[in-house]
């Protein structure tokens, strides 16, 4: 019995980790429709309200909250993604720990 085929899981591990350091690095390219459409209508609006010489405050929070909830996404996806690789290997480890007791060689 060998190793647990965990390269797909670890793959998209290394995809989303790569698109949480975009995030913070506040690229567009990660995000998804409904993050995308929060971040340029608070980018439009804040850009609208400098032109009329008023305050950005609310476009800036706007924004602000729109990249945390594309951060907690990615991290929630990446947790989820590591909890499911870990039970594969501790049920791969399980199932060699019991064909090896069971057997009298």
């Amino acid at each position: 019995m060998g190793k647990p085929d965990t390269r797909r899981l670890d793959r998209e591990i290394r995809q989303a980790t790569r698109k949480l350091e975009a995030v913070h690095n506040r690229e567009m390219w990660p995000l998804d429709g409904r993050e995308r459409r929060a971040v340029l209508g608070a980018l439009a609006g804040g850009s609208y309200r400098i032109v009329r010489g008023r305050s950005t405050g609310r476009a800036e929070q706007r924004i602000e909250t729109a990249w945390q909830s594309a951060e907690t996404r990615l991290l929630a996806e990446i947790t989820a993604m590591q909890v499911e690789r870990a039970r594969i290997v501790r049920e791969a480890a399980q199932a060699k720990a019991a064909k090896k007791s069971s057997g009298w060689f």
